[in-house]
């Protein structure tokens, strides 16, 4: 075993292993999201094979160009230098990394760490390298065996060129039609069984207007586990009238699980024939939910809104998927835009048959990949004669080309991470602290506003900080972006991959989870609700804090 441990170490690149060393060092640096040593390790065990894959192509390209090499003697001096350079810049980084790491903890009000764990760190990370440079010595093995039995019939540039497609095309099968595939079936296998199970805690509510009720179109089994948590959590009429000390409505929630109706479009037309059953449309306020991947709709989203208009409110909410948000906006970034836009397409379509004088007031929402296919879900042109109100859209996803031809658009000197578009009559942004109050602006008859984080790296990842710094990065830089943040190019972008997956990881008001007390600024600016007494805003936040 020692001896086969000792050939494999021998058999590494020279070149392979001071990049490597490097971006394993790099990759110990903090970026949004704080890391246990685990995390931490498989993301410096690929940052280490990373480098070394970047340093075995470069060693090919020079002699490749037939450029002259280093005379023996020469050589292994400066192999054993580099070594001691890049494996001394390791050390020093694995002795900054819990204080790089307590940055980002402080930043968010954690405890700090006393040691980033180095050995389990760097034991972790070797395993993680030593796996994939496994994976890719099969791939050159596989490579070469294929170009040897097409030698026998074409000349051998040609035979390494197929050899090399082929090996691609067979691994590629393997990753994406066994591997990940199976993943996936297995991941929304679970999910699915999640999603049908029938918390004892809620029963069918009592109430005939509420959705799996009795007398609703919608059995209660077919809410689906995340729909029967959105019909039975929120304020009920009596609480917000205490809140008040003035009468309150009951709010109206509808829900459609998946297994409801076949089809997006089925589920869209059940959603607008509840809707009416349980007189959504004679509310003040109406909103069209896009739920995040699993079918969740942020309590903290909708619960202040239905507080600010005194439960006046009716909202209602499709389910499109059982996987968790992050996993489908990097397999399938459209998942959800079907239901989203078959939603909207009914609920929109009956609300301009009623009289504008008493039809509610039709607002958009939605939450990571809510936010994502709320926003596709409505072509502006198609509702430029008669449009709707406006749109909350938080934690939107990088994909989202609205958010992304906005902050590309956004006035020059506004940071990327909090833009100002034009002259802000339409489009808006905040943060943890309220930024839409803008002296001189006045809002128009749509109102948008974007609730983000500049922490949040489901909205600023960039596959591009591969080889580029992005916006978001430059100074001003969002309070809750740690000072010892910086660019390395492929390092910053795998660091960022790592903090989407732990996104919701973060504490409240961080990261990819948005605090109610940030809501309610937002709804207030999108809806403008009427007649809160002087203090009601600032009491409804400290309470809607404490459930955090």
């Amino acid at each position: 075993m020692r001896n086969s441990l000792l050939r494999l170490w021998a058999s590494l690149s020279t070149p392979g292993l001071l990049i490597g060393i490097l971006f394993f060092a790099i990759s110990l640096t903090p970026s949004l999201i704080p890391r246990p040593y685990l995390m931490q390790g498989v993301l410096s065990g690929c940052s280490l094979a990373a480098g070394y894959g970047l340093g075995v192509f470069g060693r090919w390209l020079w002699f490749y160009l037939e450029l002259p090499a280093l005379a023996p003697r020469i050589d292994r001096g400066v192999k054993s230098a580099s070594l001691l350079i890049c494996g001394g810049t390791a050390i020093v980084f694995l002795w900054q990394a819990s204080k790089w790491q307590n940055s980002v903890r402080g930043l968010m009000g954690l405890e700090p760490v006393q040691t980033a764990e180095p050995l389990e760190l760097a034991l972790v990370a070797i395993l993680v390298f030593f796996l994939i440079v496994t994976l890719a010595r099969l791939f050159r093995m596989t490579f070469a065996f294929l170009s040897r039995k097409f030698e026998r019939v074409v000349p051998r540039r040609i035979a390494r060129v197929l050899g090399i497609l082929l090996a691609i095309l067979f691994f590629w099968s393997i990753v994406d039609g066994v591997l990940f595939k199976a993943g996936l079936r297995l991941a929304d296998s679970s999910f699915r069984e999640l999603d049908a199970l029938i918390d004892s805690d809620l029963a069918p509510p009592a109430d005939p207007l509420k959705s799996g009720s009795a007398a609703s179109l919608i059995p209660w089994k077919d809410l689906g586990f995340r729909g029967r948590e959105f019909v039975a959590s929120g304020p009920a009429a009596a609480k917000i009238s205490a809140f008040f000390n003035q009468p309150a409505l009951e709010p109206i929630r509808v829900y459609v699980g998946l297994n409801a109706a076949e089809t997006a479009k089925e589920r869209a037309a059940l959603a607008l024939a509840e809707l009416k059953r349980a007189g959504g449309f004679e509310r003040s306020i109406l909103i069209v939910v896009v739920p995040t991947g699993t079918g969740w709709v942020d309590p903290a989203a909708m619960d202040t809104v239905e507080y600010l208009h005194r439960g006046n409110v009716a909202s209602v909410a499709l389910q499109y998927s059982y996987l968790t948000s992050w996993l489908s906006l990097l397999v399938e970034p459209s998942y959800g835009a079907e239901a989203g836009e078959a939603l909207f397409k009914e609920i929109y379509g009956y609300w301009t048959t009623l009289p504008k004088d008493t039809r509610p007031k039709l607002y958009l929402h939605g939450l990571s990949l809510g936010a994502l296919n709320s926003e596709r879900s409505a072509d502006l042109f198609d509702v430029i004669g008669d449009p709707f109100q406006g749109a909350l859209w938080s934690g939107p996803p990088f994909e989202s080309a609205g958010w992304k031809s906005v902050t590309a658009g956004r006035d020059p000197g506004s940071p990327a991470w909090l833009p100002r578009f034009r002259d802000s009559s339409v489009i808006r942004f905040t943060t943890q602290k309220n930024a839409l109050d803008i002296p001189g602006a006045q809002w128009g008859a749509l109102r948008v506003v974007y609730l983000q984080y500049a922490s949040d790296p489901v909205t600023f990842f960039d596959f591009r900080a591969l080889y580029r710094e992005p916006d978001w990065m430059k100074q001003p830089r969002g309070p809750d972006v740690s000072p010892y943040l910086a660019w390395y190019p492929v390092v910053t972008m795998l660091q960022l991959a790592l903090d989407m997956a732990m996104a919701t990881t973060s504490p409240m008001g961080y990261g990819h989870v948005y605090a109610p007390e940030h809501y309610i600024d937002a709804w207030m600016a999108v809806t403008d609700p009427q007649g809160l007494a002087p203090g009601d805003v600032e009491r409804l936040k400290v309470m809607v804090s404490k459930r955090d």
